[in-house]
């Protein structure tokens, strides 16, 4: 199916979906809740077919989740007001499977309220996806790499992570609508620069993932002195390419083997376990990956810890992606 065609099939099918599933929580929510929310307001958008949610239609999983209220997840998430751990997480969600695709966002809202980080880098999102999760998770700011197709994400937990400004940088080549998205945010008057990028995909797309891997260090290695940088996504790299590439630059470490390389959170794509795609062969791959290149000037930023999540499945019988997403946090 060509990109037109995909573009299509989601404005038709996708936001019905989702639309179904909202009007199902209308039915379900409380007589209480239902006189507070109001009408919804009226959008905005340069695209009306495009339906938006108003702030006061909000449920917000970030602060409803028993999970992140307790005294027992605020510890093991480390994401107290207080705490000036960053913690983050990077998940290719696989928006363009359309299979229980509600659930599985659904699936991805829980794995945010139970640690709740600070930044979030995700892929494979589709306009629908994203306008669940902005419905959900409130307290985020949202920062888009697209508004059509499948793009990339990010977002930033407004108590904690402050925005400055955004780009888009092109992939020129890409046959597969990819590009980097980056910002520049504080984190308790730390700057950061963050970074999430899908890399062309598919063994035969090498040259093209090295190309783009080339202007992703390229970005790395021009930030200011002062800032750290955290890149994260799905690269779909193989380890030949980086080498290929002439490795890492002086500076910027792969943070999973920067801790250790763990073998439990070794592959991120992985038909072993994972069944969402119900292909008969196995692979495991670690094509989700972070680099770290801290600031030489100031606070130091360091890799701490780091797991995979989404490894439950769901009640639909699948998990929320055929990729896991990546747990990590840093310490200054």
């Amino acid at each position: 199916m060509g990109y037109g065609a995909l573009n299509s099939f989601f404005e038709a099918h996708m936001e019905s979906v989702f639309d179904l599933e909202d009007t199902e929580e209308r039915k379900n929510r409380p007589l209480s809740k239902r006189k507070d929310a109001g009408p919804p307001e009226k959008a905005h958008s340069p695209e009306p077919k495009r339906r938006m949610i108003s702030e006061t239609d909000c449920i917000d999983l970030t602060e409803d989740e028993p999970a992140c209220t307790s005294s027992t997840g605020s510890k093991a998430t480390g994401t107290d007001e207080g705490d000036h751990k960053l913690s983050l997480v990077s998940w290719n969600v696989d928006g363009l499977d359309t299979l229980s695709i509600v659930e599985r966002a659904r699936g991805l809202c829980s794995y945010l309220a139970l640690y709740t980080p600070d930044v979030v880098f995700l892929q494979e999102l589709v306009p629908s996806y994203i306008q669940y999760l902005k419905k959900r998770a409130v307290s985020y700011l949202f920062v888009e790499g697209n508004e059509d197709g499948y793009f990339t994400g990010l977002m930033l937990k407004k108590s904690r992570v402050k925005l400055h400004k955004s780009e888009i940088v092109s992939y020129p080549t890409t046959q597969m609508m990819r590009n980097l998205l980056c910002a520049q945010v504080t984190f308790f008057g730390q700057e950061l620069y963050l970074m999430t990028s899908h890399l062309e995909s598919c063994k035969d797309q090498a040259a093209e993932r090295m190309k783009q891997l080339k202007v992703v260090l390229q970005k790395m290695k021009e930030a200011p002195d002062n800032m750290t940088v955290i890149f994260g996504g799905d690269t779909n790299l193989r380890d030949p390419e980086v080498a290929k590439v002439g490795g890492l630059p002086s500076g910027v470490t792969d943070v999973w083997e920067e801790l250790g390389k763990p073998e439990h959170c070794r592959f991120t794509w992985d038909t072993k376990i994972n069944s969402n795609k119900g292909v008969s062969y196995v692979s495991r791959c670690r094509f989700d990956r972070l680099y770290l290149r801290p600031a030489t000037t100031g606070p130091k930023m360091t890799p701490e810890h780091m797991a995979l999540i989404g490894m439950e499945k769901l009640d639909c019988g699948r998990y929320t992606s055929d990729h896991w997403g990546i747990y990590c946090t840093f310490t200054t």
